[in-house]
Order: structure tokens, then sequence, then C-alpha cells
């Protein structure tokens, strides 16, 4: 299947598994902003501190306008296959568009790590 328009590059592995890892101990330790509305108004507002976008949402313009948000703001984002497990990633028993961090937790290294690793991929993106 391909890629959504929005999702202008490839996510490794490691990264999204991080990404959840974060979700799980930022939910139980800090505080984190579950679905597209909560997450547009957090990125508005500046006190997300990374945002997790699905790529498996229907229809796509759900979300759609939050990577073109997070790049006005200056927030890092980072894709996950999918809404399921993002849902589940965060405590809730439904999918989940997408969610962001508002304070981190215990998670504050390992969302640091995820970072630096999104904006190297970025990074190499605009250089090809």
């Amino acid at each position: 299947m391909s890629k959504p328009f929005y999702v202008k590059s490839e996510t490794p592995t490691e990264v999204v598994d991080a990404a959840y890892e974060a979700l799980q101990i930022a939910t139980q330790t800090g505080e984190v902003r579950k679905g597209t509305n909560e997450t547009t108004k957090a990125i508005e507002r500046g006190t997300a501190k990374l945002v997790v976008i699905a790529e498996d949402v229907e229809p796509p313009e759900v979300v759609a306008h939050l990577p073109i948000l997070c790049k006005e703001r200056k927030i890092p984002y980072v894709f996950v296959p999918t809404k399921n497990k993002l849902g589940s990633a965060v405590g809730i028993d439904v999918p989940a568009a997408s969610v962001c961090i508002v304070k981190e937790g215990e998670a504050d290294n390992l969302i640091k790590e995820i970072i630096s690793r999104v904006e190297g991929l970025q990074r190499g993106n605009k250089e090809k």
C-alpha cells in the first residue's frame, strides 16, 4: 500500500518503536493529548513537545494539516503505521489518528533521542 500524500518520509522501525514506548511512558508519568482536535490545539498553543501521526487514517484530510502546523510552529512530529497501535500506546480502547506529548514525564531522554533522529531524517530528505 502506498503512503498517504501527507507522509513525506519513511520512518525507521526503531523510531516508530521508540515513539510508542515514549507515548506509553508519558501517558503514565507525564501528559498526553489524544485525538486530532486535542493535538491541533496543543500545536497551536505551542504546548506540544512531540506529535505522533498515524499513516492509516481515512480520510487522510483528517490529519493532513498536522505536519504543516508542526513545521510552522517548529514542533517535531513522527509518523507511525497504524492508528490502532497508536490508540493502545496511549491507553485507550479505540484507534487514535494522532496524539501529542505535552509533558514528557520520565520519557524526557527518549523523546530527545526521537527528536534528534527525526530532525536528522528530515535534514537528509531536504538534501536529496
